[in-house]
């Protein structure tokens, strides 16, 4: 299975990006059914400054932007976003460190190690109704690609990509438990997480980005 490029990685920044700055309006309007409608302008206001900064970020390697955009991330995007968010690519940062190419056994143990973080970082578990729902099922299916290895790097980020955009479905019954939706208790079952819509948007857009 080939690798993931310099280039096609900094394509992935920058098309999420894109996806948080288009939707700043809408992700809010999910937050606002069960949250405190905050969550779309806190984090395009992250991503507005890696936006705005770009070309002064360090591209020298794949860890190196990674990291860059985690600081930025977290020093700009309000609320627990930014925590979460700068975790994202604090910890990919650290493992990509150094790499200008990434197979897909590397991006899968960059996301697991993110994973681990956000859940020590905010105290969250799988099956609380979080964007790690969506990471999870993303990076399932990634290995998935792997242990099979018979799909192209394009074909198994499409196939993730479709998994973590199923999670809004799948978890849309689900209770939620961390954030501001848990202080509705049942009240937000039948809700969708607007950071599991978030990761599955970003993901498709990723999947489209690449296949262009």
């Amino acid at each position: 299975m080939e690798k993931l490029t310099q280039a096609q990685a900094e394509l992935v920044v920058k098309t999420m990006t894109d996806v948080a700055l288009a939707n700043e309006a809408y992700f809010s309007d999910l937050d606002a059914v069960m949250g405190d409608a905050d969550f779309g302008r806190s984090l395009a206001a992250g991503f507005r400054v890696v936006d705005e900064k770009w070309e002064t970020l360090d591209h020298s390697s794949i860890g190196a932007l990674l990291l860059n955009v985690s600081q930025a991330l977290t020093a700009n995007t309000g609320g627990c976003s930014g925590p979460v968010w700068g975790t994202l690519f604090m910890r990919t940062g650290i493992a990509f460190r150094g790499k200008t190419e990434l197979g897909l056994d590397e991006i899968i143990e960059g996301l697991r190690s993110a994973i681990e973080g956000i859940m020590k970082r905010g105290g969250a578990s799988l099956g609380d109704k979080t964007l790690l729902d969506a990471l999870d099922a993303l990076v399932c299916s990634l290995e998935d690609s792997l242990k099979t290895d018979d799909h192209s790097l394009l074909d198994a980020f499409d196939r993730a990509a479709d998994a973590a955009y199923e999670m809004r479905e799948t978890s849309k019954g689900w209770v939620a438990k961390r954030g501001r939706q848990s202080f509705t208790g049942e009240r937000s079952i039948g809700t969708y997480d607007p950071g599991i819509i978030a990761i599955g948007d970003m993901a498709k857009a990723i999947a489209a980005a690449l296949r262009q």
